[in-house]
């Protein structure tokens, strides 16, 4: 398992606007498409997919 990383501020807006608790979890895994990330006591891993941000629109 890949060593797991403190949330950066960004992050936890992302995970509060989605109603999860940025001081529960810690991330593996950050790509444009997806962000995984992994409970602090549980150790169950979650992917959550980024909406595409649209300029201009």
């Amino acid at each position: 398992m890949k060593q797991e990383k403190r949330l950066q501020r960004w992050m936890k807006e992302f995970l509060s606007e989605r109603r999860l608790n940025p001081n529960n979890w810690y991330y593996i895994k950050n790509t444009p498409e997806e962000l995984v990330i992994l409970h602090r006591h549980s150790l169950k891993p979650r992917v959550i997919k980024k909406e595409r941000i649209r300029k201009g629109a």
